[in-house]
């Protein structure tokens, strides 16, 4: 039975790893980390000396010197990564009206805002009308709909580090409940500005004081020192499975199932049992008509802090039991792109389902033993045909995780 089953059948991406999914794939598979030194600015004395950063990004050939100057860089990364994936799906098959686009953002237009406030600061000029407009969550999704024809709804969720895993989940359940037959989801977030940067580092979430900047990002390793900000988008096109296989489109797997809840516990900090995301992994299990025991492969949200690792790395193991599912931290090679970083790890798991393999875990040579898990590392993994989870652990609390599997031999 193939009513209500979505699937994936186009995406984009921008990512400092690679500006299209077959690049950002083989980063992975090489292991090959994005992370280098700050060059977004230049301010003396700052102490976060690494970052993800896309280098040499230009929105030409997609948006008009115009539409570019009037969109903050987060929205331009937005709009080119969906219009690769819409290209990547043959175009919207679906009217107008039935067409729906969701996105995730943290910040929004935040490079837009600094600038503009700094501008003020240092009185050499005033926002623009058009900052406005640049700064909110939503203008993405405004764009993207606009350019595409979306006449159906067109949503932004902000929801920190899972924004982009939302959206695709909500995503999949406008298309399971009827709502859209077509949607473009995904997240997109530019944080690497000095405040937002700055208030990291103060919060003691950032790695710093590698002698390699490429070493940095170091999920469930014992070196460990946090996270490496990263900027970025990716997008999906969601379908139902008849309407794929009618048109003949290539399908890269399913969304089979999504789970999202709250820790309810503290702002920054998660739930120390895992409490929150193990049940918010099992309920995607459920969602999907999978056990823990078919799951071949688990990736991680893995930032590399020394809180999260543990507490991930202990819910897998409660859910899993230990070392009994391959585990990858992506983050390692991608950096953490905050409300992008879901929906990056939405389009890797989806090439994990297609290419049949776990992509290896970068930077991690002495597994924290404290993080009972069997983490891939060296090179990729060989899987069977099955789920694969990926999972979206935030600030605030909110969890988001996603069930990616493959079409053919699979039954929910």
């Amino acid at each position: 039975m193939t009513a209500g089953r979505v699937v994936i059948t186009g995406m984009g991406v921008r990512n400092p790893a690679g500006d299209t999914p077959g690049a950002l794939w083989e980063a992975l598979a090489r292991s090959r980390p994005a992370a280098g030194p700050v060059r977004s600015f230049d301010v003396p004395g700052f102490p976060v000396d690494v970052a993800c950063e896309i280098e040499g990004f230009d929105a030409g050939g997609y948006l008009t010197r115009k539409q570019t100057a009037r969109a903050d860089r987060s929205m331009q990364l937005a709009f080119c990564a969906a219009a690769d994936a819409i290209a990547d799906a043959g175009g919207l098959a679906a009217e107008t009206r039935r067409r729906a686009v969701v996105t995730g953002s943290a910040y929004g237009g935040l490079v837009t805002q600094e600038e503009a406030l700094l501008r003020q600061v240092n009185g050499v000029g005033r926002p623009r009308p058009s900052n406005q407009p640049m700064v909110m969550s939503n203008a993405g999704a405004a764009l993207i709909s606009m350019a595409y024809e979306i006449g159906g709804p067109s949503l932004t969720l902000s929801t920190a580090c899972a924004s982009g895993a939302h959206a695709v989940g909500e995503a999949a359940q406008l298309v399971r409940s009827g709502a859209a037959d077509v949607v473009v989801a995904g997240g997109h977030d530019t944080p690497l500005t000095p405040t937002t940067m700055l208030a990291m580092y103060r919060l003691g979430a950032l790695a710093t004081g590698f002698a390699d900047p490429a070493r940095s990002s170091r999920p469930f390793d014992v070196e460990r020192r946090g996270f490496v900000m990263a900027e970025g988008a990716a997008f999906v096109v969601l379908e139902r499975l008849e309407s794929a296989r009618a048109r003949g489109a290539r399908i890269y797997a399913e969304l089979a199932g999504y789970g999202r809840n709250s820790d309810a516990h503290h702002l920054t900090a998660p739930h120390p049992e895992g409490a929150g995301a193990r049940a918010c992994m099992a309920a995607a299990l459920a969602d999907a008509g999978v056990t823990a025991r078919e799951v071949v492969h688990v990736n991680a949200h893995g930032t590399g802090t020394e809180l999260n690792d543990l507490v991930e790395a202990r819910a897998i193991a409660s859910l899993f039991g230990a070392g009994e599912v391959p585990v990858t931290a992506p983050k390692s090679v991608t950096g953490h792109a905050i409300g992008a970083a879901g929906a990056v790890e939405a389009v890797i798991a989806a090439l994990s389902v297609a290419e049949g393999l776990a992509p290896p875990t970068a930077n991690l040579t002495e597994l924290d033993p404290r993080c009972e898990l069997d983490v891939v590392t060296g090179a990729p993994r060989k899987l069977p045909a099955g789920p694969v989870l990926s999972n979206s652990f935030a600030f605030g609390g909110h969890n988001a995780c996603l069930v990616l599997a493959p079409v053919e031999g699979f039954v929910p």
